[in-house]
């Protein structure tokens, strides 16, 4: 049985991004309408107004190509973010090299009270885990690594509503397609690139975490594709855009700290 910070820590990407997609998903229902400064909640007025501004100002420097300020502005997020994200991936590393350590003092403890369900074993079990953290000097809650995650949220749905809400993009055209109406193509280029993003996450994973995450390797990248079907070609845009960013970031990441881990142990 496997110990409570086992089970939220390996499952803790998979209820995250879960829980984004259908945040921005949810969005899908909302009007698209501009949202009036005077009554804007605080939420629209510091988010969604700040980055709907920016994509107009962007845009009007490159002659009014909205699709190109959407490129560009998702970029210049994307890289704000990413120290963020290179922690957080650092200490996903980390975490991984040390559990591969523990791992079979894990199973030790595991295998002394698999037959055991009596309270007392298993509160026996709960304390012999946490003195192996103890001895590894390994912190379960620390290394959940969750507080890059949420500081993101507000940034990412605040662009995302920003495109809905910003009537100009509607009206002009990008490549193939018309900016503010769905396209055809574009869903399954975006869900193709998450697709790929989570294959790239699983590179030097052991084969039973990548069986355990194969389910939201599918799910990800299908309901973006479903919400891009239904929603303006700049949405789609957006998130290929910043799926194809997030490839790079986890190649450059992978590079840095899993070579740099390996010469350390």
């Amino acid at each position: 049985m496997q110990s409570v910070f086992t089970f939220i820590k390996k499952y803790r990407y998979i209820g995250l991004g879960i829980l984004a997609i259908f945040l921005l998903s949810g969005c899908q229902a909302a009007s698209g309408e501009p949202i009036d400064p005077e009554t804007a909640g605080f939420f629209d007025k510091y988010f969604v107004l700040t980055f709907s501004h920016i994509i107009k100002v962007v845009a009007s420097v490159l002659g009014d190509n909205y699709g190109l300020s959407i490129v560009v502005v998702t970029l210049i997020v994307r890289l704000a973010l990413m120290p963020l994200m290179l922690k957080q991936m650092k200490r996903s590393f980390e975490t991984r090299d040390k559990m591969k350590v523990i791992k079979p003092e894990m199973e030790a403890i595991q295998a002394k009270y698999k037959d055991k369900k009596d309270a007392e074993s298993q509160r026996k079990m709960q304390q012999e885990t946490l003195e192996l953290y103890q001895k590894h000097h390994f912190n379960p809650i620390a290394s959940m690594g969750c507080l890059p995650m949420i500081i993101q949220f507000p940034i990412l749905i605040g662009f995302y509503y920003a495109i809905r809400s910003t009537p100009e993009i509607a009206q002009h055209n990008f490549l193939w397609f018309n900016l503010g109406q769905s396209d055809m193509i574009m869903p399954f280029i975006a869900a193709l690139i998450y697709y790929v993003q989570f294959r790239v996450s699983q590179i030097g994973m052991e084969p039973s975490q990548q069986k355990q995450m194969a389910i939201f390797g599918l799910i990800s990248p299908v309901m973006i594709g479903v919400v891009s079907f239904a929603a303006p070609a700049a949405l789609p845009l957006y998130w290929a855009v910043g799926g194809l960013f997030l490839i790079a970031q986890q190649l450059l990441s992978k590079k840095l700290y899993q070579s740099k881990l390996k010469e350390n142990m």
